[in-house]
This record gives structure tokens, sequence and C-alpha cells, in this order.
């Protein structure tokens, strides 16, 4: 049995502190009890992310957002019963099991016995994109691109690329310009970290979908691109798994953003001041730069032409393809200022683990 107590989490609490319990927690899944530890619930990450589309923010109490029936294994059940549960779980894809008493209190969480999705190699391939000049950094990027400026012990790339690598993948595209060379170098070909590299060279700055178009005849599975200077631990699991179920052409991450106004801010019928807020703070969803493209949406991309993500969104929905959001609720990261580079060195070690030795 695996230790459910640290998986335990209450119904009034805010969903923030659910979100803090499933990514420290070694399995994606919340479990919520009342005072006598009776099992009233369950949140996942699709819950929280279900939660986020709506509308709902960190402070909204789990009781709003949890699984209000969930599957559990009660001791006692029959043989019939057993086999019906597991059967049910399997069609719906649950990875663990609560299990409880006869009288519904929690006394363990159940592995199921199926192939985990990280162990398979993925078919399918990821763009880096890591041809940016890095301006805002400079001096920094005088003499290094982005991508590689050292973050812990290793370049921003090196992460990102062993991030995929950690849920499966093992094909990548590296679209380079600034300082190319320098990408080429550390990581070759891809073997010495056990995988496929190819380069996607631009001649000219593409924006950002426009090299997309130099591979799109090698791409016959949905692409996941992502920018070679953002550090997140985002689920590539679960971002696939969406992608697939709403049969999307182009799902973007979206993350939540709040701003505080300093001020207080007045709304105006005609002359009159109809009401002044004292300091909002205003929420907002913004890009995340993290797609996961199909090959129908690259058919929109003309080889070698400059293009980018957000036209290319737009033209794909322009066409009747389906662009969905995917939010993140997961340590983002985007190293483009100064202020970030510093964050990410500060966030590095208790983010992404204590640093492992370098790959030589």
């Amino acid at each position: 049995m695996i230790d459910w107590h640290e998986m335990l989490i209450r119904p009034d609490w805010p969903l923030r502190r659910a979100v803090e319990v499933l990514n420290s927690a070694p399995l994606k899944i919340c479990l919520v009890a009342d005072g006598d530890e009776r099992l009233v619930g369950t949140v996942t990450d699709g819950d929280v992310r279900r939660a986020l589309l709506a509308g709902r923010d960190f402070e909204a109490p789990v009781a709003e957002v949890m699984n209000t029936r969930p599957m559990a294994k009660r001791v006692g059940l029959g043989t019939n019963e057993l086999f019906a549960l597991y059967s049910r779980c399997r069609q719906l894809h649950i990875r663990h099991l609560p299990v409880t008493d006869a009288e519904g209190r929690l006394i363990g969480l159940e592995p199921l016995d199926r192939a985990a999705i990280n162990a398979d190699r993925r078919p399918g391939w990821v763009m880096l994109m890591a041809g940016g000049f890095g301006k805002r950094l400079a001096p920094l990027t005088d003499d290094t691109p982005k991508p590689m400026l050292t973050v812990g012990d290793r370049p921003i790339l090196q992460t990102i690329l062993e991030s995929f690598v950690r849920h499966g993948f093992r094909r990548f595209f590296i679209s380079v310009h600034y300082q190319a060379q320098k990408i080429e170098d550390h990581f070759g070909d891809g073997s010495r970290f056990g995988v496929e590299i190819r380069y996607v060279h631009e001649d000219e700055p593409l924006g950002t979908a426009g090299a997309l178009g130099l591979v799109r005849d090698a791409v016959t599975e949905p692409i996941v691109v992502a920018n070679g200077d953002l550090l997140t631990n985002v689920d590539y699991d679960a971002l696939l798994a969406y992608h697939h179920s709403q049969r999307a052409d182009i799902t973007l991450c979206v993350r939540e953003y709040r701003v505080k106004v300093p001020y207080g801010t007045v709304d105006l019928a005609g002359r009159l001041v109809a009401r002044i807020t004292e300091k909002p703070e205003l929420r907002f969803l913004v890009n995340a730069a993290v797609y996961v493209l199909s090959p129908e949406a690259l058919r929109e991309i003309e080889p070698g032409a400059a293009l980018d993500m957000p036209t290319l969104i737009d033209r794909v929905g322009e066409t009747g393809g389906k662009v969905v959001a995917f939010p993140m609720h997961e340590y983002w990261l985007d190293v483009g200022q100064k202020a970030e580079f510093a964050q990410a060195n500060s966030d590095y070690q208790s983010v992404f683990g204590a640093p492992a030795a370098s790959v030589e």
C-alpha cells in the first residue's frame, strides 16, 4: 500500500493548497476527507484544469472543484463486485484507487496494474525553439545563445530536453539561428542523452512558428512545441491526453497572471462616478508558449516563410480548425530578462530537484 496520508486534503481548503499537495505528492491525486477521514471526494490534475477553465481561482474551496463521486475499493467487496470495479477503472483510465473500510474511512491507496505511460518511447516529435538573440539578457548573451545560459548546473535547454525525456520523448527538432554552433556542439546528435536530435537551421529568423514549416512533412503525429528559454514542470502526459481527448488541431497552454493596480479604479456612467474600486487585482490567462499541433495544423505553414504562432492560431481557427486552451498550474518561468534569470537560478534546486552531474 502507498502512504496516502501525504495526499490527504480537506474540502474547505483553498484550491491553492490542493495544488501544492498535488504537485509535491508522489501520485497525481488528492484524497479529500472529512474530520473522521471518510472519503468525500478526490482532486486530480484534470479537476484543477477544468476549474481554472471555468473561471475559478486558486482561492476557491476544494469542495467546489473535487469529484464528489470518486471510485473507491471498499473492504469486503465480493469477487464479482471487484471485477466490475477494476473493469470500470480500466475504461476510465484510473491509475490509483482509494481503499476504504466498510464505513467509508480511508485506509489506503491502491496502484492499478497498468503499463506506465512514461515507460514507452513516444513516436512523436518535440520542437524546441532555440534560435532567438536574447537581447534583453545582454551582455550575458553577447557570446552565448540564451538557451545555453546556465541555470542550476546546466544550460536552460538541457533542463528542458531532460524534462521531455522523463515523459518518454526521444525525438527532437531544435531550431537554431543565433550562435547555432554552440548549441550543436553541446547536444550533438542527442545520443549521449539517449535521444535523436535534428537541427532546423533558420537562415533568417522565421518567427515563433515559421521553423515548423521546414519539418512539416516529417511530422505524422501531434508535435509538442516549446520555447528554448522556458522552464516548467508541466505534465506533458496530461497535455497530450487533453489534446487527443479534445480532438484539437492546436492546444495552447495558458497560465494565470495577476496584475495589482496600485490605484483606485473609477467606473463612470456618463459623467457620473458609478463606482471606485480600491487597488483591484486583475486576472488574465496568458500564453505559456507551450503548444501541441496536429499535422493538419502544420499544413497551414508555408515552408521557409516567416510566421508567428498567434497568426498561425488565427489562421487555423479561420479555416475551421479547433484551437483549445490547456490551463497550467505547475511551475512556469519565462527566462526572458535578468530578473527572471536570477529567479530561475534561485528556484532551480527546489523545483527540479538536486542537480545531477552535468553530462560530459
